[in-house]
């Protein structure tokens, strides 16, 4: 076992890869990964005889704990209660984060946070001071609960009334979409996902709640609890994060009307109000709930790309969302703006935004389109799937989606080990990948001479 140092103090130092946060926080999520698929390797996992094999349960506990939502299997029906229920836990630790969950139990054991949780749980929960890590995570914890408790009710009884499952069955089921919509993992316990209720605003808009709710960012959503009255006051996170979300919603249900409004395959046979409803839903979805109200295989071209472009953006940071994150997008172009208008300064709401974040946000896109681009080359070299189909799937599974035109149990078994390793660097990359730059901030004692480039 590795000895930590002393340091001049005296005292031990914690051996280097412990000195990094989102070293642990990978850590954490590939232990877990590797829990979730010893349980779902079990007979007892499966609803039929024998047991799922290793690619297959190792693909779906990838998927819960990274809250994607991609299946090669449906989840309803192939794996039994017990095997639902692993990938439900697995879902709401995914969500809630590895790290929260841990510093939340040591806080209840021991009443007392050392520095390195503190350090470890902020870099999870975003938290803006280590001293307020403890108070973030219980109101984290109690947010997530109280909102999943509430669509489950919502979506227990309506499945009950409007549906007529007998009250377990209805209630099991709110509960297990909760789970799965607030943690934006997409996972449900219909092969169709949510097809049939495409008309029913009851449960798509209690649905779209919860995804937009989990995907808005933690510290978003508590800012906008505080002060919602005077947006004057809210931070460049939440300013950009509210902005950017809200054009996105907007504009993405009216190019889905455009685009979808005459085919005969999604939104063609519906009636106005569904029409809007079902478009909407759409539009939300790729906030990477991963839940489809449409046939995707249906769609047609340019509504893939579209997908493609608000599955990539993804949701809020420190939430449940993936995606390179609203916040680096948002943030982007208010670059461009910047770089358009001449100003020597990237404004938000009368703030300026440091270079060094501007910085954070280039890296985190940039590479964020290398990993899609390599990993559709592979894919594309693995499989006789269209381009436009193997770059939704790929794109899916880096921003931890889940959304599919059904390919995914067809992919071979190299490429579903692929689709693995991209579930996980989505999860954990941004993070890990933001935290590292962070980290890596410092002073220099001395400039170059500056020399301009020829630049476009």
């Amino acid at each position: 076992m590795t000895q930590g140092v002393r340091s001049s103090a005296g005292r031990p130092t914690p051996a280097r890869g412990f000195h990094h946060p989102g070293r642990v926080i990978a850590g954490a999520f590939a232990v877990a990964v590797a829990v979730g698929t010893a349980l779902l390797s079990l007979p007892i996992a499966v609803a039929g005889p024998g047991r799922a094999d290793l690619l297959t349960a190792l693909f779906h506990a990838t998927s819960a704990v990274c809250v994607t939502g991609l299946v090669t299997v449906d989840t309803g029906t192939y794996w039994s209660g017990f095997g639902q229920a692993v990938i439900l836990l697995l879902i709401q630790a995914g969500g809630l984060g590895i790290m929260t969950l841990a510093t939340l139990l040591a806080v209840v054991l021991s009443r007392r946070l050392g520095l390195r949780a503190r350090l470890i749980a902020q870099a999870e929960t975003k938290a803006l001071s280590a001293a307020d890590v403890r108070r973030v995570i219980r109101r984290v914890v109690l947010f997530s609960l109280g909102v999943e408790a509430v669509v489950a009710v919502v979506l227990g009884i309506r499945f009950a009334t409007g549906y007529d499952q007998p009250l377990s069955s209805a209630a099991y089921s709110g509960v297990f979409h909760a789970v799965s919509a607030f943690n934006n993992a997409g996972f449900g316990l219909n092969a169709d996902s949510l097809m049939q209720y495409v008309a029913d605003p009851w449960i798509s808009l209690t649905i779209c709640v919860a995804v937009i709710l989990g995907g808005l960012g933690f510290p978003v959503v508590f800012e906008l609890v505080r002060e919602w009255r005077t947006p004057k006051s809210w931070s460049v996170l939440t300013r950009i994060t509210v902005i950017v979300t809200v054009v996105l919603l907007v504009g993405g249900t009216l190019l889905f009307l455009v685009a979808e409004g005459g085919n005969p395959g999604t939104l063609g046979p519906l009636g106005a109000g569904a029409t809007l409803l079902a478009a909407f839903t759409a539009a939300v979805m790729p906030r990477t709930a991963g839940f489809n109200n449409l046939d995707i295989a249906a769609y047609q071209p340019e509504t893939l790309l579209l997908t493609d472009a608000l599955m990539f953006i993804g949701g809020g940071s420190a939430g449940t969302a993936g995606g390179i994150k609203v916040t680096t997008f948002g943030l982007l172009a208010y670059v461009l703006w910047a770089e358009m208008r001449g100003d020597p300064d990237v404004e938000v709401g009368r703030r300026r935004v440091p270079s060094t974040n501007q910085r954070q946000a280039l890296a985190i896109a940039l590479l964020g389109i290398g990993v899609v681009a390599v990993a559709t080359f592979v894919m594309e070299a693995l499989t006789d799937f269209s381009f436009d189909v193997v770059l939704f799937e790929v794109v899916s599974a880096f921003s931890t989606v889940g959304l599919s035109t059904g390919i995914t149990a067809d992919v071979p078994p190299a490429g579903q080990v692929l689709l693995v390793l991209l579930m996980y660097i989505g999860r954990i990359g941004p993070l890990t990948l933001a935290s590292g730059l962070a980290l890596r901030d410092r002073g220099r004692r001395h400039q170059l001479p500056e020399e301009r480039t020829i630049v476009g």
